[in-house]
């Protein structure tokens, strides 16, 4: 069952009804403001920080779900609806929400009457913009009052929802010229305040949300759109927000247009005051100005437009497979855009309030976006890597307002030093910038301990051999990537944190994933150090990760599948020899895009094995069997019900290792098959089962134990995205940077038989047509030149490069 469709030609997704599964929401901002907006118009926004700069209000686990965000009431005669459904749930003679790049359009119909509300925030403008657009389509003329709605947060969400004895005091606004300015703890240390202004004179406007609702009403039952009049409330204290009134009149045919602006401001710690008890208003009411007209506002948008096709030019495929094309050309790049900007951090199951960056994330995340944005790349590599120890250890989360790491969850997540070696190594593939090694870079965010980034590269890679255990693999730590397999907690207590409590010390236990990471991402750091001149480092480096690839074969092997981790006790986890968890996906993957088991036949043996015993046809399971108690030794990935999340859910994050593994053992028909089981578009028609949205990737699919196999959760900001940008791009069709040229080497199942990528990299444009069998092994003409191997060489800026592969 779909509740929608695509637009390619748009770049949208359309949604046709508002009683989706879930909320389906898009993502507005891509520089500092950001905004997230449902197809009913929920949601909120943030200025760069989610925990500590929300504008907006949003209740996670409201009931019902979604309630609050962006409303526009219409009182047409006494008939009071939205055109996005919600929040009076009036039944709608037409209803759409088109979701697009970086915007949302919303378009209800009701009683002869048309509204739509496209809301997107502009390029370098920190704010958010809502069009109100009203039209008769009656035969008689109709006199109409808009009400807009939004209630503030008070700047700090996690605050903001706790700490009501001072909140319910603090709240403070002014109205000046029919914007009204959200102007909360501006009085002493907050330089920053918000504004929400229209394009037009008001009737009237609220600012107190008991005088709006009325005291003990919901949303559904906002006493001012009902009564068709707004009351000039002015809040104190209690709880603010921002309504305008606006009475319009529309004869037969007629429309109309508003704008209405959200925007961040903020002001010099010396200039905060127009006068004494006055804010100074000078940046709002220029950006009021900006957006004063319908025609500003419709350039504004174009340049938005303008933006996505620049950033979406970078790599585009054209095939006879639409799917295969909406994901690659506009929805799986967008995705990677998005996890760019929020990493973890603010989504509809994130809240914005904990996690902040990630330093693993981040890194990963790079992997999908260095293509579109390789400048903003670079300064967060810069970023992720400020936050590292001298140890080579990191800690594994900062927040993006003040780039620190977070002290409460620390470090000691040992996975976390390789992937800084993963994201530079693909950005200076991307760009040829290996003037980035030579960068300062402090450690602990500490200049007086900085060192070139290469040196931060050195003690990553360092990391895992410093840390090593009895077999000679590295300890795991608090958490290898599987954050949920905690070896060293043995936690009885509720509401410990697994990740955070060690109740032993002294344990051994060793991670094979991390092992596998170390073989697979180790060569680019020897690659690095060669290319610099220091051969006796990338010797050395290169003879660590033969021994370490020998350390995989003799203790990390199980004879089938490759071993997940040893425990605390030396035992080993993802064996045989469990009752439970015989099997994990992450080391099948991992080992084998690190060369090991490729040429004895072990690669082939561990993917049969995850063929048998992980794939289901909602995608391949974390594990397998799954778990059905609490196993103290292994930690959180034991305490969820058989089938959800880390115990044996899909978590699709990983399956991309097990395709690109398919593909350095030249199955195309198996990567090609594993990739389309969890692509969102492929998954569009079972929407029903599947509930959340169906043009980007979720986190987890629930596994084959579960109760609703096949059900989604944690939709937009997963490692997902990236590491599948990654596979079809690089892998499956087969094009992806390397240091001096471009590799062509695809291997992509025989159905998809022909296809053109155009490849925008260091200034030149390659037009790479491809002819396929479904094998591996292309045989390439550069120019019409016929050459050997798969790679072809980096030509001049402004270059246009022609290449047939032929597979």
């Amino acid at each position: 069952m779909q509740f929608g469709h695509f637009d390619d030609e748009a770049r949208e997704y359309v949604i046709t009804t508002p009683h989706t599964p879930y909320p389906w929401i898009n993502y507005l901002g891509s520089q500092d403001f950001f905004g997230l907006v449902s197809n009913t118009g929920g949601g909120y926004c943030f200025y760069r920080d989610a925990k500590l700069r929300r504008l907006t209000r949003y209740r996670y686990n409201n009931v019902p779900v979604d309630d609050g965000g962006r409303y526009f009431s219409i009182n047409d005669g006494g008939d009071v609806w939205s055109p996005g459904y919600r929040p009076y749930k009036s039944e709608l003679d037409f209803y759409e929400a088109r979701h697009g790049m970086g915007y949302t359009r919303i378009t209800g119909a009701r009683g002869g009457l048309k509204a739509s509300v496209l809301l997107f925030v502009p390029v370098d403008v920190n704010a958010e913009i809502h069009q109100v657009t009203l039209t008769n389509e009656s035969d008689a003329a109709k006199s109409v009052n808009l009400f807009s709605f939004l209630e503030f947060a008070l700047w700090n969400a996690e605050d903001d929802q706790t700490n009501y004895q001072r909140n319910l005091s603090i709240g403070e606004v002014e109205v000046e010229d029919g914007a009204i300015y959200h102007v909360t703890e501006y009085r002493e240390r907050r330089d920053h305040y918000a504004v929400y202004g229209v394009n037009a004179p008001i009737a009237g406007f609220d600012t107190d949300r008991d005088a709006f609702l009325g005291f003990g009403n919901g949303f559904d039952e906002a006493a001012v759109p009902h009564a068709g009049q707004a009351t000039g409330s002015m809040a104190s204290g209690w709880y603010p927000i921002a309504s305008h009134q606006l009475d319009v009149d529309l004869a037969p045919g007629e429309s109309t247009s508003f704008t209405f602006t959200l925007g961040y401001m903020e002001n010099p710690r010396d200039a905060k005051w127009e006068a004494p008890g006055v804010v100074r208003k000078d940046g709002a009411k220029e950006l009021l100005a900006r957006f004063a007209t319908e025609e500003q506002t419709a350039a504004e948008f174009a340049r938005l437009n303008d933006h996505w096709s620049t950033l979406l030019g970078s790599y585009t495929v054209e095939s006879s497979h639409e799917k295969l094309d909406r994901m690659v050309n506009i929805w799986n790049q967008y995705q990677c855009m998005v996890t760019y900007n929020m990493s973890r951090s603010a989504s509809y199951f994130e809240t914005g309030m904990g996690r902040g960056m990630g330093f693993r994330d981040s890194s990963q995340d790079l992997l999908g976006f260095v293509h579109l944005v390789p400048e903003r790349a670079r300064e967060r590599i810069i970023d992720i890597a400020s936050t590292q120890f001298e140890d080579g250890s990191a800690y594994h989360q900062y927040q993006p307002l003040t780039k620190r790491g977070n002290h409460t969850l620390g470090s000691g997540f040992n996975d976390d030093p390789l992937w800084l070696i993963l994201g530079v190594s693909a950005y200076i593939k991307e760009t040829g910038d290996f003037g980035i090694l030579d960068e300062m870079v402090p450690f602990d965010n500490d200049e007086s301990k900085a060192a070139t980034l290469m040196e931060h590269l050195k003690r990553s890679f360092d990391h895992p051999l410093l840390k090593a255990g009895p077999h000679g693999l590295p300890l795991i730590g608090r958490a290898d990537w599987n954050d949920c397999l905690n070896l060293n907690c043995f936690s009885t207590e509720p509401g410990e944190s697994f990740q955070t409590t060690g109740n032993k010390t002294g344990g051994v236990a060793e991670s094979v994933f991390i092992a596998g990471m170390f073989c697979a991402i180790g060569p680019d750091y020897a690659a690095l150090a060669r290319r610099r001149g220091d051969d006796a480092e990338a010797d050395r480096a290169e003879k660590a990760i033969a021994d370490m690839r020998d350390a995989v074969v003799e203790h990390g092997w199980d004879g089938a599948w490759f071993k997940r981790a040893y425990d605390y006790y030396g035992n080993p986890v993802g064996s045989d020899a469990n009752a439970e968890g015989k099997i994990w996906i992450e080391p099948q993957g991992f080992c084998i895009m690190g060369g090991i088991g490729v040429e004895d036949g072990k690669a082939v043996q561990a993917l049969d094995s995850v063929r048998e015993r992980l794939n289901t046809p909602h995608g391949i399971v974390l594990l397998n069997p799954a778990f059905t108690e609490y196993k103290v030794e292994l930690g959180e990935v034991s305490t969820y019900p058989p089938g959800y999340k880390e115990n044996a859910g899909i978590f699709c994050h990983n399956n991309p290792w097990i395709i690109i593994a398919e593909t350095v053992v030249g199955r195309a028909e198996l990567a090609w098959e594993y990739w389309k089981q969890i692509a969102p578009a492929y998954r569009e028609e079972q929407s029903e089962v599947h509930r959340l949205e169906p043009y980007v990737y979720a986190q987890m699919i629930a596994g084959k134990d579960a109760v609703r196999h096949g059900e989604a959760k944690n939709s937009w900001l997963t490692g997902t995205a990236s590491w599948n940008f990654v596979t079809v791009s690089q892998y499956l069709l087969g094009v992806r940077a390397d240091y001096d040229g471009l590799v062509v080497d695809p291997c992509i199942g025989a159905e998809v038989s022909e296809y053109t990528v155009r490849r925008q990299i260091r200034g030149a444009t390659y037009v790479i047509h491809v002819t396929n069998t479904g094998g591996k092994g292309a045989s390439l003409t550069v120019d019409g030149t016929p050459i050997d191997g798969t790679l072809v060489p980096y030509a001049a800026p402004g270059a246009v490069v022609e290449v047939t592969a032929t597979v």
